[in-house]
């Protein structure tokens, strides 16, 4: 019996996003073709293959063992295409769907996709910055081709790479005392200072170095804890305090000199940035192009 590929990829599409309606949107068709297509693989195989009474669409156990065979028959097509496009050479074209959690995706990832595209005007980039669960669960459902987060949480559906090493920096306003020192813990703590928001990934690299020095985040002088790495950077440039940031957001301003840095005695603040991918997934041209371009360019 022969498989009709657009049959599988349209029943992996609704398994993966649970809903007929935004499978159809994922594949560019209607939701009348891709029931039509279910419907079809369904009565091909003589088995039902998706329970459609709830609320979500969800696979039988029969869909599920399709599924992952599935996966993996789509997984080699798109290898073979992959590989005929690169015999065929010629100029990269096509589209570069990424996404980042905000460190990376604020800082280091759009000069590179800019520089990346500007040597490859026939491709088209599209970066969305969210949290690094959202990208990495994008990642997984196949709605971006690749991730770049600062946290590898365990999730079935991807595979994690180390892609490059984020310093975690003290940022003072320029002409500040701590300016260009290494101060200790005890000068810190008489200090305002601003912090990430709970969970975000410096916070989190800050939270651990603090606790291995034993000291608790409460116990410093904490006036202000912002969102985003480029809050805090913007509370430390107007003189509210100082920060723990990734040095790569802060680099044109210690350049131009609106902000120094400083190193605190005992801590050693540093984070893995991770280049997520999809596990079942053979990559784009394009995709293989851009990781090879920025591993050269970060080295």
């Amino acid at each position: 019996m022969l498989m009709d590929t657009r049959q599988l990829a349209a029943f992996c599409a609704v398994v993966e996003r649970r809903s007929f309606s935004q499978a159809a949107e994922q594949l560019g068709v209607t939701q009348p073709a891709v029931s039509l297509q279910i419907r079809s693989l369904e009565k091909r195989l003589g088995l039902q293959l998706l329970d459609r009474s709830g609320r979500r669409v969800q696979p039988t156990e029969a869909g599920q063992r399709l599924y992952r065979s599935a996966q993996r028959l789509l997984a080699l097509e798109q290898q073979l295409l992959a590989e005929l496009g690169e015999e065929a050479g010629g100029e990269l074209s096509g589209r570069l769907e990424i996404g980042a959690s905000t460190g990376p995706g604020g800082t280091v990832l759009p000069t590179l996709l800019c520089e990346f595209q500007q040597r490859h005007p026939g491709v088209h980039v599209a970066l969305s910055v969210s949290d690094t669960q959202r990208v990495v669960e994008q990642v997984a459902r196949r709605e971006l081709e690749l991730g770049v987060v600062g946290a590898a949480r365990r999730h079935r559906g991807v595979v994690f790479e180390p892609f490059f090493h984020d310093e975690v920096v003290l940022a003072v306003p320029h002409g500040h005392r701590f300016a260009g020192r290494t101060v200790t813990l005890d000068e810190l703590k008489e200090e305002p200072l601003v912090l990430m928001q709970d969970g975000a990934g410096v916070r989190q690299v800050i939270d651990e170095e603090l606790r291995a020095a034993g000291v608790r985040p409460r116990d410093l002088d904490v006036r202000l804890e912002l969102g985003l790495q480029e809050s805090a950077r913007s509370a430390v440039l107007a003189g509210y305090g100082v920060t723990f940031i990734s040095r790569s957001a802060i680099d044109a301003d210690v350049a131009a000199g609106t902000v120094a840095t400083a190193r605190v005695d005992g801590l050693e603040p540093s984070r893995e940035i991770w280049l997520v991918r999809s596990g079942g997934r053979a990559e784009t041209r394009v995709a293989q192009a851009f990781v090879e371009f920025a591993r050269d360019r970060l080295s």
